[in-house]
């Protein structure tokens, strides 16, 4: 059965008037089990929410031009600040996987000088963030060694897979990238167009077609280990000019998991209940229904048989 990410003290970013010199702040920011900002790698864009619908009725304020192009100018402005903090994020994961390889300490002064840069103000705020993408995609937790000299370490925190016939056993990343995958195509609607997965590998910092020291190359581990391994289904989309292609669930994926333990998976991804999506809330609930029927009627035939 694929591997639901485990509970914990999960990272809460700090507010951005917090400075970065307290090492209090760096602590808290690791271990706190507190509600923090929302993950957006399953998001095209910073401010989407996935599955959420705006209420009936809800209308907007109405604005003079001169408010309407001040708010737009604050929002684009908004939008671009977002933008940058994910794109340091999503860096700042891929130099900790990195350093991680050579098993030293990585210092507090190393992810700013290479990664951050003069975003250090909002740094317990990154490294919460970053934290929590290391801890459910690539099941590692990051660790605090040294609060005087702001060392940290990665430690491995995924438990093998039950089953030992699985054939992502105790590949932790690969594990984590499959389960992403599967979040978005669910969230998407039950398929994701090829470009969506693409988008989000990239804002994952891994780029699909490039050597990554975790995935190898990840478009081939995608195109050839999940889909021929039956996780993923892949197929051309009808009717698309020019042609494009999308992403379903394979049916071993439907054998090994289930719509309820992926959309938790999006939930504690997004700091939210799994009901925040009741589309998708009620399509898990009753797969889980169907799943619970076809149970107990092969439990019945079994007994039938004994007798």
């Amino acid at each position: 059965m694929l591997q639901k990410p485990e509970r914990g003290a999960l990272p809460i970013p700090q507010a951005e008037r917090e400075m970065c010199g307290s090492h209090d702040g760096e602590t808290q920011a690791l271990t706190a089990s507190q509600e923090m900002a929302p993950s957006r790698l399953l998001q095209e864009r910073p401010e989407e929410d996935l599955g959420a619908v705006r209420e009936e009725g809800a209308t907007e304020p109405s604005l003079t031009p001169k408010g309407a192009r001040a708010l737009a100018a604050k929002t684009l402005a908004r939008r671009r600040a977002c933008r940058r903090l994910d794109r340091t994020v999503a860096e700042l994961v891929q130099f900790l996987l990195l350093k991680d390889r050579k098993k030293s300490p990585i210092t507090r002064s190393e992810m700013v000088k290479y990664v951050i840069g003069d975003l250090k103000d909002l740094f317990p705020e990154i490294i919460a963030r970053a934290a929590e993408h290391l801890r459910y995609v690539f099941g590692f937790e990051l660790k605090q060694l040294d609060r005087k000299h702001h060392t940290y370490i990665l430690i491995n925190k995924l438990k093998p897979i039950e089953d030992e016939e699985e054939a992502l056993r105790g590949d932790g990343p690969r594990l984590g990238l499959l389960m992403m995958i599967l979040g978005l195509i669910y969230m998407k609607g039950n398929s994701a167009r090829e470009a969506q997965v693409w988008a989000m590998l990239r804002r994952l910092g891994v780029r699909p077609s490039k050597y990554h020291f975790l995935f190898g190359y990840p478009k081939r581990l995608i195109m050839e280990d999940f889909v021929q391994l039956r996780y993923l289904n892949y197929r051309r989309v009808p009717h698309t000019n020019p042609p494009e292609c999308e992403f379903s669930w394979g049916p071993r994926s439907n054998l090994e998991t289930s719509k309820m333990k992926v959309l938790g998976f999006v939930a504690k991804l997004h700091k939210k209940e799994p009901q925040h999506w009741p589309v998708q809330y009620r399509e898990a609930l009753a797969d889980e229904a169907d799943r619970a029927r076809a149970g107990a009627s092969v439990r019945a035939r079994a007994s039938t048989h004994l007798w």
